[in-house]
């Protein structure tokens, strides 16, 4: 099975519909995945849930979802799959689950300017002093992959096809940014 592709299909089919729901409650558009590194086949899907909890991102819920199974596979055994590069939050939540990966499909700047939510970027720099990309996506323990690069080292006509899906999506997350920012005057979630 083909990685890039198959982490697609689950953004569209596992994802994008708990996020299509979650923004009818008012929370953002990101949400998670975790699949099993030996055949892809998909654990749990999870997606934001800020307006019962401020810090349950979207991966922070698909993690609290994971701990919660009783006979849960290894996190070394899995892949992370997110749909925007997650937050410093995320990322250190990830690092203690014991992931050594994440793969995700939207970057920082998309979450800015694509979907009107700066604070990734904002908290990178004011924090740790970071500019944009400024952290290290290969360290001690994980490596962090972009969907979209992936994509773009594929041989045509593949790589063209991969793009078209990954446009396919985009658009139907800026559809729900575009649901979200117009609701967000009514919900409580700091740094909305």
């Amino acid at each position: 099975m083909d990685l890039v592709s198959r982490l697609l299909d689950v953004i569209e089919c596992d994802i994008l519909p708990l996020t299509a729901q979650g923004v009818v409650a008012g929370n953002k558009v990101f949400g998670a995945a975790l699949l099993h590194k030996a055949d892809l086949s998909l654990v749990l899907a999870g997606t934001n849930a800020e307006t019962d909890n401020p810090l349950f991102h979207g991966e922070i819920n698909t993690l609290n979802q994971f701990y919660e199974i009783a006979d849960r596979p290894a996190t070394g055994d899995l892949l992370f799959l997110s749909t925007h590069e997650p937050c410093t939050l995320c990322m250190s939540a990830i690092t203690w689950a014991g992931f050594d990966n994440y793969y995700y499909l939207f970057s920082h700047e998309d979450s800015r300017d694509s979907f009107a939510i700066p604070h990734d970027l904002r908290i990178l720099k004011e924090l740790f002093g970071l500019a944009p990309g400024g952290y290290r996506r290969t360290n001690a323990f994980w490596t962090a992959y972009g969907i979209g690069e992936l994509a773009g080292a594929e041989p045509e006509p593949r790589r063209g096809d991969l793009h078209e899906r990954i446009a396919r999506i985009r658009r139907r997350y800026q559809e729900l940014s575009q649901q979200y920012q117009e609701s967000k005057p009514g919900n409580d979630i700091p740094l909305g």
